[in-house]
């Protein structure tokens, strides 16, 4: 999730499926719900995202954009899915602080995988910034260093992963002139998924011109939110 610059320490946690999270001292607050860190990244991003767009809206080749690298764990997921079904991914992700590479090869979140998926895993945090570099023949990968408020995206995209930290801990990530900016960025018919389901968010979402859908959240979070950019003819 995307993070302020700071020297606070992050520390591990166990969620409830066994995947790790991580805990922000500044914030006070955990990357992932800790009901399960995997279990909720596959609902909300890639059941009710990249599922989403490719089975729904017939898409075979998804540029993704991603707000908050983080752990990786969005990333290395859509990489996993799209293996399994034959898609071409472009991936771009947005963080202005990275998890350490120290913190990041203990994470656990390939132990049910191969070497080669393992090593793919770390290689997306070892990647160099600001670079695109092709993950396999499939999936392109770019990291973007920079605020998410300074990023000046070269194209638009299909689908955006928003997983910032919450509006009470980054408010200034969660406003109209973000979601705005958010919805230049996608195609017509594009897709923004979050974990998140705050009124006052989706207030500002309908404000910057997306159709906002409630969907049920992950665990015991009632709710999430799909956010869709149609542009009147």
């Amino acid at each position: 999730m995307m993070k302020e610059k700071d020297s606070h320490p992050i520390s591990f946690l166990v969620t409830d499926d066994r995947s790790h999270t991580l805990f922000s001292e500044r914030f006070k607050a955990t990357y992932h719900s800790t009901q399960g860190a995997v279990s909720e990244s596959k609902h909300v991003f890639i059941q009710n995202g990249l599922h989403y767009v490719h089975e729904q809206l017939g898409q075979q080749h998804i540029s993704i954009l991603e707000v908050g690298f983080g752990t990786g764990l969005n990333a290395f997921l859509s990489y996993v899915y799209a293996k399994e079904k034959g898609l071409k991914i472009e991936y771009h992700s947005v963080e202005a602080y990275p998890v350490p590479l120290s913190a990041a090869s203990e994470l656990n979140y390939t132990r049910e995988f191969t070497e080669a998926e393992r090593c793919l895993f770390n290689q997306l945090h070892q990647q160099e910034w600001n670079k695109a570099e092709p993950i396999s023949d499939s999936f392109s990968f770019i990291k973007h260093l920079t605020l998410l408020e300074e990023f000046k995206p070269s194209r638009q995209f299909q689908l955006i992963y928003f997983d910032a930290f919450s509006p009470s801990e980054q408010p200034h990530l969660w406003t109209k002139d973000i979601f705005e900016n958010m919805h230049q960025s996608l195609n017509t018919n594009g897709v923004l998924v979050t974990y998140c389901a705050q009124g006052q968010m989706k207030r500002n979402m309908k404000q910057a011109g997306f159709k906002v859908t409630a969907l049920p959240g992950f665990g015991s979070k009632r709710e999430m939110t799909r956010a869709e950019r149609f542009d009147s003819i």
